[in-house]
């Protein structure tokens, strides 16, 4: 019947959560423990691009603190 297939979309909704997790756990890991920044519009990708200039080592994800920009 029709209700048997709850427990098949119970598994795969645990399964694509788990997955969202374990990405996120990867990308704080290689970016040195922030997540992963994403640029879905040019405003983002400008905030990125200037995180990325005022970090001085060329790492978007380095940032610095407005107590230490020159």
């Amino acid at each position: 019947m029709w209700f048997e297939i709850h427990s098949g979309i119970a598994i795969i909704t645990m399964c694509l959560f788990k997955l969202q997790k374990a990405t996120v756990r990867i990308h704080r890991f290689t970016n040195r423990g922030k997540e992963k920044m994403v640029a879905h519009y040019s405003y983002q990708w400008n905030l990125m691009e200037r995180h990325r200039r005022i970090s001085g080592v060329n790492h978007y994800y380095v940032l610095k603190g407005l107590e230490n920009i020159d």
